[in-house]
């Protein structure tokens, strides 16, 4: 059985992540953090709490990845092993955000310093993930966003119904491709919620897990300091 490559490890757990962190966290995206805008909005116009939360995490994330990328920098001056090294802190930061959800939790408040404690835990290693992504993988599907594989993939299957042109072989690849990412992203999604249904905020740790498990994937491993 061949191991999951480290963009698909990603894809999975980034719609596991953002699906347990917004039934456990009051509605807060950890890793699609744009969502939270939709969200904010909401909570502004229906009076509820958890708008400073929401409003918080963009800038949080902003800045981790603005640190994390000023990391690699020196880490690859250095001669280390730099996406294997910002895997393990992004491992890190998942175990203490999956011990802080289960430690703190419940969460009855949208704008508690618990919630926002565990929150920014979270989008600090999503920061991290996409981060990463950017740098190492750039050819990889995006792993936190579907909207615009799922946009391409449905411009490819138009050029596809078009006939194909001489393209086509491309479009096939692509659709594969980024369908693969759209499917396990929507997998760990469903599996986020079951999990979570039963789990509750213990439903972080295989958050955590997958991401241990991505130090292991052949991206990283065949990164020599």
């Amino acid at each position: 059985m061949r191991f999951p490559s480290l963009s698909q490890l990603m894809s999975f757990n980034g719609g596991y992540l953002d699906t347990v962190g917004f039934l456990a966290l009051q509605g807060v995206f950890v890793a699609h953090v744009t969502g939270n805008f939709v969200t904010f909005g909401a909570a502004m116009i229906h009076g509820a709490d958890g708008a400073i939360a929401k409003l918080l995490v963009l800038p949080v994330f902003c800045a981790a990845v603005v640190i994390s990328r000023l990391v690699t920098f020196k880490l690859e001056a250095a001669n280390l092993p730099t996406l294997r090294i910002m895997l393990a802190v992004k491992t890190v930061l998942l175990i203490a955000g999956s011990v802080a959800a289960v430690v703190l939790a419940p969460f009855a408040k949208g704008d508690s310093w618990q919630l926002i404690l565990v929150a920014v835990l979270f989008v600090c290693a999503m920061a991290i993930q996409n981060a990463a992504h950017r740098v190492h993988i750039p050819t990889a599907p995006p792993t936190t966003l579907m909207t615009g594989s799922t946009t391409q993939i449905m411009l490819d299957v138009a050029e596809l119904i078009r006939g194909g042109g001489p393209d086509r072989a491309a479009s096939v690849a692509r659709i594969r491709k980024l369908s693969a990412a759209v499917g396990l992203f929507a997998a760990g999604c469903g599996l986020g919620a079951l999990a979570f249904a039963f789990g509750g905020t213990w439903a972080f740790s295989l958050s955590a897990v997958l991401a241990f498990l991505s130090l292991f994937s052949a991206e990283a491993r065949s990164q020599r300091g």
